[in-house]
């Protein structure tokens, strides 16, 4: 759905994450969403390995250091621009990127 907004760029801080939730092609997905300055990254929560939600506190994505999605199941570690596990059972695989757009301070689906 072109154009639903997700979230204000604000709800998120600068180096932070949260959790979303959007209906997608028909399809009820939960999503996670990382800020860096005015881009955010958005893909489906979903482990590559196993399908399992990457968060085990909801909406906190990020390893301690702030530079990679962390998988809290297996420790997996992804890129934050891309989505690609760099580290983990699922090495070489990727999220499921969801492209957005930040517009007059919304996150909205491209």
């Amino acid at each position: 759905m072109s154009g639903t907004v997700l979230a204000k760029l604000d709800d998120i801080p600068d180096g932070g994450s949260t959790a979303l939730v959007a209906e997608i092609d028909g399809e009820r997905l939960g999503l996670m969403a990382i800020r860096s300055g005015t881009r955010v990254f958005v893909y489906v929560n979903s482990c590559p390995h196993i399908g399992a939600p990457l968060d085990f506190k909801p909406g906190q994505f990020l390893n301690r250091e702030g530079t990679h999605i962390l998988c809290t199941n297996h420790g997996a570690l992804f890129r934050i621009g891309d989505g690609h596990c760099v580290s983990g059972p699922c090495v070489g695989d990727s999220l499921r990127s969801i492209p957005v757009e930040v517009r007059d301070g919304d996150i909205v689906l491209a």
